[in-house]
């Protein structure tokens, strides 16, 4: 559990430090003086090599720290979702923590929406009010 917490405290400065438009702007002045240098190097393979090898690690690296930015951020967001449907006078419930469900379970939740929604833009249509819950 110690070391998940290490990372992820890691990960969160990782990710805002790397999120800074300096670091932006490092990045680009790297690829700026590398280029420079293609001419002193005669566009040599190792030259290429250079770029290709840091970029790439840089990439993967990023990936995982990115993923678990979004993680964070999607998990934090459902927690709030989840408190404004529970705090709502008429809310479903069982709307609670339903990213966790089977997909068939969402899908079968998706079609009820769907077709609350279609019923809603047929009542406009006809002139009528979009407004309220439909069970009350």
């Amino acid at each position: 559990m110690k070391a998940t917490n290490a990372y992820a405290r890691f990960a969160k400065a990782a990710s805002h430090f790397c999120g800074r438009p300096r670091v932006f702007s490092l990045a680009v002045a790297m690829i700026a003086v590398w280029l420079v240098t293609g001419p002193l190097f005669g566009f040599s393979d190792t030259w290429q090599l250079v770029i290709n090898t840091g970029t790439t690690i840089i990439t993967f690296l990023m990936v995982f720290l990115i993923q678990n930015t979004q993680n964070r951020d999607t998990e934090a967001i459902q927690v709030k979702l989840d408190e404004l449907i529970r705090a709502t006078r008429g809310a479903h419930n069982a709307l609670l923590d339903l990213e966790e469900l089977e997909e068939d379970t969402l899908d079968a939740f998706r079609a009820r929406y769907q077709a609350l929604a279609a019923s809603a833009r047929a009542e406009l249509d006809r002139g009528l009010q979009d407004t309220g819950t439909p069970e009350a």
